[in-house]
């Protein structure tokens, strides 16, 4: 049987249709690989998002000149966006789509996806796409049935995650294959790095030139003074910046209350729905959205009741919520039906939506990784290959109080030229207070947990800082003028941060939605800690016929009506005063429906 890989050349050198990246990676590996007798088995390839990694991972094989490759993803939506790569049948198939190959035949592609594949669909080829979750456990049927030397080459996506021990396992599996490992960031949320020297790493500041990422600012927000109330004396506090910022490295009580105040929250929410509404008029696309970083699920249905209560249509999605809730949310995001949304770590790896381009920093990065992650949300490009594009613009917004410094660790595998990126997107060093400016991150958590809380900032200034720095003023402003920024833009780069009004009657009823959303969480959550079946009819005592997450869902309702003075179906007619009541509450009021309802069971 032909090999692909082994009998046909790929059309590589000279193709436009293959990326900068993508072609130097594959000229990188292909001299790394012709040395067969190195002691180096693993290495490490770094791409910026949107830079086309799952492209490159096609050509790899290539230059191993493999007989058989295994493609590994941490997840099952991004091992099927790989297996649509190789897919003979997709008429956007890599090697079809960019002219790769001339023709049949091409590498045999399979899928382990449960127990639909099987030993001979394996033998006959070439590369075998899958999930880590396929191949993990100590009795797995492939780990266990195929011989060590079935694979001769590995090749982790996303393979900051590859140093876990799932992933040890598998590969001290196929102890002579060759690994490469590719990822957006070479390190992990806990901050253990990649694996493997970094073979090749395509700095952002090309991918920015060439087109294949957005051209990203900064927007920092910056209270000149803030002012908290420490819980054990009740004595109120106003602090300087400097003050803010060891607080801030000092006191993770101060953090907690930091990101969750309601007042360091809003300015962040103002800040973004400014640069939403510029950039929509800059580019007359009204499908341009926000995405926020939230810390918790409390988090979510705080940030999403701010942005109502401000006329956008907001929505979450948790790993808290079922998968349907999930979906239903992320169709209407595809239908551009939303304006913000909120998610917390769950919009990761694999998440492709080029209209989001501007991102609300609500939640601390304890580590670079997670927050390039997170930014990577936004540097997809709207029109490809045109750098210079109105439409092809980010925002990164955030509040600069909370400790930062960690995150910077992580740039030890970073080129020096990314370094230089990351650090005009979020300086490590900050802003001189005495420059008529002050700084302050957000970043939301759970409430009341802290010892210290924040109730009010002054004068908060936003800083626009464009990512590329040049060291003469006249000529930054010619090159901002360059890169499509006006006049306008530069003079307001450090205007104040005006807050936007909200109605008292917009923000009753953002709150009283919220709480509707609430509810019915915590009412699933119930049932799932409970091992309830949602669906089923275990807890209806009148027997009506109602679904058991209905059940427990009326009875929250019922008591928190019932708290505040209100009748069945009055929910409506709540005052804010009531629903305030009703979040303070809100532990009380579900333990006393949980009490009702499983009374007897």
């Amino acid at each position: 049987m032909t090999n692909p890989f082994q009998d046909r050349q790929p059309h590589i050198d000279g193709n436009q249709k293959i990326r900068t990246p993508q072609r130097e990676a594959y000229l990188k590996l292909s001299e790394y690989a012709a040395m067969p007798d190195s002691d180096e088995r693993e290495v490490a390839i770094v791409l910026p998002v949107g830079c086309g990694k799952s492209g490159c991972i096609t050509l790899v094989p290539f230059a191993f000149r493999s007989r058989r490759t295994l493609v590994v993803a941490p997840s099952v939506s991004i091992a099927k966006q790989l297996a649509e790569d190789f897919d003979l049948s997709n008429p956007s198939m890599f090697y079809q789509k960019c002219a790769v190959l001339q023709g049949q035949p091409y590498p045999e592609p399979v899928e382990i996806r449960g127990t639909t594949t099987n030993r001979g669909d394996l033998e006959v080829a070439q590369v075998v796409i899958t999930n880590i979750q396929q191949l993990q456990g100590e009795k797995n049927r492939w780990l266990q049935s195929l011989p060590a030397d079935f694979f001769d080459v590995i090749l982790f996506d996303e393979g900051h995650h590859s140093v876990a021990e799932s992933w040890r396992v598998l590969k001290s599996q196929f102890p002579a294959a060759r690994i490469v490992n590719f990822s957006a960031t070479p390190s992990r949320a806990d901050g253990k790095v990649m694996e493997g020297r970094v073979l090749y790493s395509y700095p952002i500041f090309r991918a920015i030139q060439e087109g294949y990422v957005k051209r990203l600012k900064a927007v920092q927000l910056n209270p000149r003074t803030l002012r908290y109330v420490r819980r054990e004396d009740d004595q109120e506090i106003e602090v300087d910046l400097d003050e803010v910022r060891r607080l801030g490295e000092e006191e993770a009580d101060f953090r907690r209350s930091i990101v969750t105040s309601t007042e360091t929250l809003t300015t962040i929410v103002d800040a973004s729905i400014r640069e939403l509404r510029r950039l929509r008029a800059k580019t007359g696309d009204s499908r341009l959205k926000i995405i926020a970083s939230a810390l918790n699920y409390q988090h979510c249905i705080q940030i999403v009741e701010a942005y109502r209560a401000r006329s956008l249509r907001a929505d979450y999605v948790h790993s808290r919520e079922n998968t349907p809730a999930n979906e239903r949310v992320m169709q209407k995001l595809e239908n551009h039906q939303l304006d913000v949304i909120v998610q917390v770590r769950k919009l990761g790896e694999g998440f492709d939506h080029c209209f989001l381009s501007v991102a609300a920093v609500f939640s601390i990065f304890s580590h670079l990784s997670p927050f390039v992650q997170f930014v990577g949300r936004i540097m997809r490009v709207i029109k490809q290959n045109a750098p210079d594009h109105v439409l092809n613009q980010g925002v990164v917004v955030f509040h600069s109080g909370a400790n930062i410094a960690r995150r910077w660790l992580d740039f030890r595998e970073y080129s020096e030229a990314d370094q230089d990126y990351f650090d005009q997107i979020l300086p490590l060093e900050g802003i001189d207070p005495n420059e008529d400016r002050a700084e302050q991150e957000i970043e939301p958590v759970p409430r009341n947990l802290a010892t210290f809380e924040v109730c009010g900032q002054s004068d908060v200034l936003l800083e626009e800082m464009p990512l590329l720095q040049t060291t003469d003023t006249l000529d930054a402003i010619r090159s901002s003028l360059q890169h499509g920024y006006t006049i306008d833009e530069i003079t307001a780069a450090h205007q104040a941060l005006q807050p936007i009004p909200t109605t008292k009657a917009r923000d009753r009823q953002a709150m009283r939605k919220a709480l509707d959303m609430q509810i019915l969480t915590e009412a699933a959550r119930i049932l799932k800690n409970r091992h309830v079946n949602a669906e089923g009819r275990e807890l209806d005592r009148s027997r009506l016929g109602r679904p058991d997450l209905i059940v427990m869902k009326t009875a929250i309702d019922r008591h928190a009506n019932a708290a505040v003075g209100l009748s069945s179906g009055q929910r409506s007619e709540a005052s804010r005063a009531q629903l305030e009541q009703i979040n303070k509450h809100f532990n009380s009021i579900v333990e006393s429906a949980i009490n009702e309802v499983f009374d007897g069971h």
